[in-house]
């Protein structure tokens, strides 16, 4: 099965439209044609990107609904353990946190709509594609 992490814009792409190709690869999550993989600071930050005012404004969320669709995700998902920090590859934290999940969990794959800034994944044989491709090859 294919080993995916997910860059939090893809997260909040899901949330804020049902029809987009982000929250159809989050659905082959739920329905388990991919294994989404996850370190605590990359949920970490899922939770507090979320959370902000103005993503709860746009899904018109609560907090305590963004709660629970991370229960839900934390139930789906394959924890990744951070065994080794690989900093700095990339110009942006938020990014590196992506990348180190990947390298950590073997992932084959990150989705990402910034795939630019992911030239160096690379080099560890990590493909970096939108969620639209990654959904055009799985069908």
């Amino acid at each position: 099965m294919l080993r995916v992490v997910i860059d939090t814009n893809v997260i909040i792409a899901a949330r804020r439209s049902r029809s987009g190709a982000s929250n159809a690869l989050l659905r082959t999550v739920g329905d388990g044609r991919l294994t989404m993989l996850v370190s605590v600071p990359l949920f970490l930050e899922y939770e507090a990107v979320l959370t902000r005012p103005e993503h709860l404004l746009a899904t018109r969320l609560t907090e305590r609904d963004v709660r629970g669709f991370l229960g839900y995700l934390a139930t789906i998902i394959a924890p990744v353990k951070l065994h080794y920090l690989w900093r700095p590859q990339l110009g942006d934290l938020a990014d590196e946190m992506v990348l180190e999940t990947a390298i950590n969990g073997r992932a084959d794959r990150i989705v990402t709509f910034n795939v630019r800034h992911f030239g160096p994944a690379q080099k560890f044989g990590i493909e970096v594609v939108t969620p639209a491709e990654t959904m055009r090859r799985l069908t």
